[in-house]
């Protein structure tokens, strides 16, 4: 019987195999195959190639992301771990295998003109040395590497070719093991994730808040299964409601973490302060006085009261749009303030608002106005303006959903950059 061994990456010819090379490439191969935990196939190889061989110790070393290789296993005789492999074995012989994508024999380390010059060998007192490089398909992911310090010639040709086969078995082994740890990571990640959404979910309102003479609506779209976007109602009294609605600087999972923080900070203090700048100027400490990331969130705060007297604060945030039914013209508040979480004394100037019945006013954030479609052309403020004049006539809800389809109908199938939110305020008298 045969093992096809030294191939493509230094193998030679097809060479009669030992039976009790055979018997442990068979033993490996069933190892291998027997488990999808890395370090307990390594492990559990490593003591049976040294058993064979006749090795005083073996090391495996695996590719690392960044190119370099790493040692992940370091054995002696009696299944004992090996502290320190870095200093226990020729990285001249690592070094030219790795150089070559060849494997490398020598009988005696101490003599062999080809790494005379390597010091570690004279260091070690090396001798008998093997070491082979291990194949995925056409990329090299590691080696193995066997030797014995106290006798020269112990290893030969046929155990050369028994290590070259197990590198190639090795070599299927790994890249299974690591593609399941990659799709059980990404499954893992994929619930959390889920389940961060689902609680960032809860932290949103659940209903809309019932205010005489006011209709509202929200929206909420994460880009990835987080979002920095938030709004929130504020029940002040029995007169008064606070909307609020915020977009944090970055996106992902930090995003979500800041977003939760500001939202509990700007909710704590809108129910203790009539003032809308005082909510935020004690919101901006509080985060300032916290924060370590370097992130920051633009917020738009109003409160809407009786006979439709309103009053907003904005914080860095985009400009809401007011519709003005008795003239069907459109307006946008001015800009003012600056984001949360970057200076502790922030410019924060209250605007009085007044709605006339008919009126709408929509807070949105920049993931609907920077919306682009397939040739980068935002959606934009006049795009907006046009979608709320549209449906101006319309219950609250039903103008978020005209404004959500436009918004949909100009981007087409271009995936959304941004997490998107919008609420929307409809004065009935």
């Amino acid at each position: 019987m045969f093992v096809n061994i030294r191939g493509k990456h230094g193998m030679s010819e097809e060479t009669p195999a030992k039976p009790e090379h055979l018997a442990t490439l068979y033993q490996v191969t069933r190892t291998l195959n027997s488990s999808l935990d890395l370090d307990e196939v390594l492990n559990e190889v490593m003591d049976r190639v040294i058993e064979v061989t006749g090795a005083e110790r073996g090391f495996l070393m695996l590719r690392e992301d960044d190119g370099q290789l790493a040692f992940k296993v370091a054995r002696g005789l009696g299944q004992q771990d090996l502290e320190d492999p870095e200093f226990k074995v020729s990285m001249t012989i690592v070094r030219r295998v790795e150089e070559t994508g060849q494997p490398l024999l020598t009988d005696n380390a101490q003599f062999d003109e080809r790494i005379a010059m390597g010091k570690s060998i004279v260091a070690l007192g090396l001798r008998s040395i093997l070491c082979v490089p291990i194949y995925v398909k056409d990329r090299m992911i590691g080696l193995v590497y066997v030797d014995n310090r106290l006798q020269a010639g112990v290893f030969n040709e046929d155990d050369l070719d028994l290590l070259v086969a197990f590198a190639f078995q090795a070599g299927i082994a790994i890249e299974n093991a690591r593609l399941y740890q990659v799709a059980v990571e990404k499954g893992r990640m994929e619930s959390e994730l889920r389940t961060a959404h689902n609680i960032q979910l809860s932290l949103l309102p659940r209903t809309e808040p019932e205010l005489p003479g006011y209709d509202m609506a929200a929206a909420w779209h994460s880009a990835l299964e987080v979002a920095g976007d938030f709004y929130d109602f504020i029940r002040l009294d029995a007169e008064h409601v606070g909307v609020v609605i915020a977009d944090v600087s970055d996106k992902g999972v930090p995003a979500a973490l800041f977003m939760a923080v500001a939202r509990s900070l700007i909710r704590g203090n809108a129910v203790v302060s009539a003032s809308p700048v005082e909510t935020l100027a004690t919101a901006n400490r509080l985060i300032l006085s916290d924060a370590r990331s370097n992130m920051f969130v633009t917020v738009y705060y109003a409160i809407f009261g009786p006979r439709g007297h309103a009053v907003g604060v904005n914080a860095g945030h985009n400009r809401p749009l007011i519709y003005r039914a008795a003239t069907d013209t459109i307006e946008f508040l001015p800009r003012g303030g600056l984001a949360l979480g970057w200076f502790e004394e922030i410019p924060l100037e209250p605007v009085e608002i007044k709605l006339e019945p008919g009126d709408v006013m929509v807070f949105y954030t920049d993931g609907i106005t920077e919306a682009e479609n397939s040739l980068r052309v935002p959606f934009g403020q006049e795009r907006l303006a046009q979608a709320v004049r549209e449906a101006a006539g319309l219950p609250a809800k039903a103008i978020l959903n005209h404004i959500d389809r436009s918004v949909k109908e100009f981007v087409g199938d271009m995936p959304p950059f941004d997490d998107s939110t919008m609420v929307v305020v409809r004065y009935t008298g």
